[in-house]
Order: C-alpha cells, then sequence, then structure tokens
C-alpha cells in the first residue's frame, strides 16, 4: 500500500509538470524508479506502461481544451513509434551497468537542457502562419521516440522544445499535440519492452501507482498550461532531474566524496542561478507584453492591455 501511495504521489508530480510543460513524466518517473534501486530496462519500461494510461487521459484532456493539433498529432506519431521501438530493443540489450550509466547520462542531459532552456533562453516567438511540414516532424519523431526510450524519458524534451524553439505552432498547441502524439509513441515502446523482458522484475504496484497518480493529474495539467509560468515549472523540474541523476551517476562512476561534494555545490549553485535567470525573465516578459499587446508566451493568447 505504501508503495502504491509513494509512486502514487510521483507520478501525479510527474505528470503534472507533463501536462503543463509537454514534458517531464518519463524523466521524472524514471528518475524515482532508478534511484530506488530498479534496473534501468525496467525502470524504463514501467514508466512506458504507466505512461499508456496517462498519455491517453492528457490528450483527451488537451483536445477537449481545444490544445491539439492534429496534423502535427498524425505526422510526429509515426516515427515517433519506429524510433521507440528501436530504442526499447537497444536498451534491454545493454549489460546492467552499462544501462545504469547510459540512462543516468541521458536523463542528466535532459534535464540539463531542460533547465538551461527555460531558466536562461528566449521561450521563441509565435508564427502562427507557418505550420510545421512532414520534413521537420517527421525525423523530430523518430529521433524523440528513440531518445525516449533509451533514456526513460526524452519525448517532450525533444519533440516539445525542438516545435517551441520553431515557432511554427502557438505553444499551448505544441504541448498538446506532443501530449496527444505520445500516447502512439508510449504504446509502442511498451509493446517492445513487453515482448523483449517478458515481464521479468517488473513490480505493477510501482506501475499502478504512476498511472493512477498520472491520470488524476491529467485534467489539471490541461487546464493550468494556459495560466502556469513555464518558466519557473521548466527550470524546477530540469533542475530536480539534474540533481537526483547527477547523484546516480556519480554513484556509477565511483566518484569520491570529495568530488561528489564539488559537484553537488555546483549543480546547487546552478539551479539557485537559474531559478533566480527565470524569475527575471518572468518580469521582464510580463512588462513587455503588457505595454505592447504582444501573445503570451505560455497559451498564445493575446495578452491584455
Amino acid at each position: 500500500m505504501l508503495t502504491l501511495v509513494l509512486f502514487g504521489l510521483a507520478g501525479f508530480l510527474a505528470q503534472f509538470v507533463s501536462g503543463t510543460l509537454g514534458m517531464g513524466y518519463g524523466m521524472t518517473s524514471t528518475t524515482a524508479l532508478v534511484a530506488f534501486g530498479t534496473a534501468p530496462a525496467v525502470a524504463s519500461a514501467s514508466a512506458h506502461f504507466a505512461q499508456v494510461g496517462t498519455s491517453l487521459a492528457s490528450g483527451v484532456s488537451h483536445w477537449k481544451f481545444r490544445n491539439v493539433d492534429w496534423r502535427t498529432v498524425g505526422i510526429l506519431a509515426g516515427p515517433g513509434a519506429v524510433g521507440a521501438v528501436f530504442g526499447a530493443v537497444l536498451l534491454v540489450s545493454f549489460s546492467g551497468e552499462f544501462a545504469s550509466g547510459w540512462i543516468s547520462v541521458i536523463l542528466s542531459l535532459l534535464g540539463l537542457y531542460v533547465l538551461v532552456r527555460f531558466a536562461f533562453l528566449r521561450l521563441g516567438r509565435l508564427i502562427t502562419d507557418k505550420r510545421p511540414g512532414a520534413r521537420f516532424l517527421a525525423p523530430l519523431g523518430l529521433v524523440a521516440g528513440f531518445v525516449d526510450a533509451t533514456g526513460g524519458g526524452g519525448w517532450g524534451p525533444v519533440a516539445t522544445t525542438t516545435l517551441l524553439s520553431s515557432g511554427r505552432l502557438a505553444p499551448r498547441k505544441v504541448v498538446g499535440s506532443v501530449q496527444t502524439a505520445e500516447f502512439v509513441v508510449t504504446v509502442a515502446a511498451s509493446l517492445a519492452f513487453l515482448s523483449a523482458l517478458s515481464l521479468r522484475g517488473m513490480n505493477f504496484a510501482v506501475v499502478l501507482g504512476l498511472l493512477l497518480g498520472g491520470v488524476l493529474a491529467a485534467p489539471l495539467g490541461a487546464v493550468l498550461v494556459r495560466r502556469v509560468p513555464p518558466r519557473l515549472l521548466g527550470t524546477a523540474a530540469g533542475g530536480l532531474i539534474v540533481l537526483t541523476n547527477g547523484w546516480l551517476l556519480l554513484g556509477v562512476l565511483g566518484a569520491p566524496a570529495v568530488v561528489v561534494g564539488v559537484v553537488y555545490a555546483l549543480i546547487v549553485l546552478l539551479i539557485a542561478t537559474a531559478v533566480m535567470a527565470s524569475l527575471r525573465s518572468m518580469r521582464e516578459e510580463k512588462r513587455i507584453n503588457a505595454l505592447v499587446g504582444e501573445d503570451d508566451p505560455v497559451s498564445g493568447d493575446r495578452a491584455r492591455r
């Protein structure tokens, strides 16, 4: 029962971040599982099994709130599923020690990317008259799906941030479309893991907890995608992922205590600097939007004068 409650909370927080930012469920839930000693391939498989339900609930919620561009979903989902199958098969073929190091590196890099992007970089300017085409979306889906399966997460950080950076779709449409396409990708990855692992070492209380918590959070994320400042939430989520996976990676490398202490002091300093930078950027963007009446960076709606 305690396992169900703890991972239910983890699933709720992971889906809250994912539904609001369009990324983070796989990274957050896989990080929690690996931190508790779960084998990397089993951790990624468990997160994907749970994510079948959460991504469906999230996609439906975004559809009801009109956050989905179905053309983008249709082009992105197929290549994403293919990449996810290849990634799942590759991760299962790794040895346990190598897989632990690999997944910690991937998650650390993804967390760092999210942290830097939302804290220090511009979120992109909206260009609504130039929608993304197949030449852009198909390779993006393939790479995002592969990274997602091999790293236990990565669909959102790769797909959402790339689409946001391109400025070819309203931000809320980016989040909703990526979340909806993720259902297809997650089903493909889950079937691949199911075939390769045969459920060895799977704790279904963990999967159920992640699933229930995520389903409860899905409607909340779809509503708050218009209201929660993405900079602050993205910075916090990225910082937490870097903090946790940095510890796991240093453990895999056998780093001495002095090195661990120095690295963690630098990580904490980076996160504190990032939070301050995101708060400054939020205040500046709010001031500029209020003056010129530009599109809101969260929802793509016209800011009130």
